[in-house]
């Protein structure tokens, strides 16, 4: 029997938890835990404080497996795209993941294309609190919330694929700001 490599495993969890969404605890209505992460947005870190943010409008925080991988990269290439879109309707994207704050800076640059800040959660803190936590693992479950300005849960979306996280939070916004 063989070993699967490090890279072999996480490339099979991160399929297992894209195949199965994770279960939100956090629906619509229910207040956002407030938390403060250090982030990267184009390669310059900062730190993030979504009470803060909160005040300049309403805020989508996305959480996501692992940077540079396949529907990880899909998912950040989306929101950069539509980055003008959010950007109209007042809207700031954060992205979240367990990554390091180094891995964060690489992947703000790349595939965030330095339009949106990404956040290293290292200690799963944050993904506990939003429970998108995966239980066997370090790793934050693909899921994405759209928070109001009085820190209330508007829209939640739980689908494994990248393309749709981006579209079903720009959608919610476009219905928030009617």
């Amino acid at each position: 029997m063989s070993k699967l490599r490090p890279a072999a495993l996480i490339a099979i969890l991160i399929a297992a938890a894209s195949a199965t969404p994770a279960l939100a605890a956090l629906k619509a209505g229910d207040k956002a835990p407030d938390f403060k992460l250090q982030t990267a947005t184009n390669g310059k870190v900062s730190a993030f404080s979504l009470k803060d943010h909160l005040k300049k409008g309403p805020v989508v925080v996305y959480f996501y497996p692992k940077a540079f991988t396949g529907t990880c990269s899909l998912e950040a290439r989306t929101f950069a795209d539509n980055m003008a879109k959010f950007k109209a309707l007042n809207v700031t994207v954060l992205g979240v993941s367990t990554d390091t704050i180094q891995k964060v800076t690489e992947f703000s640059t790349a595939d965030c294309q330095g339009k949106f800040p990404v956040a290293a959660d290292t200690d799963a803190k944050v993904a506990k609190a939003y429970d998108t936590k995966m239980a066997a693992v370090n790793m934050a479950a693909r899921v994405s919330y759209l928070i109001t300005p009085d820190n209330k849960i508007y829209a939640t979306h739980e689908a494994g694929d990248g393309v749709s996280h981006p579209m079903k939070m720009l959608e919610a916004a476009q219905k928030l700001k009617k």
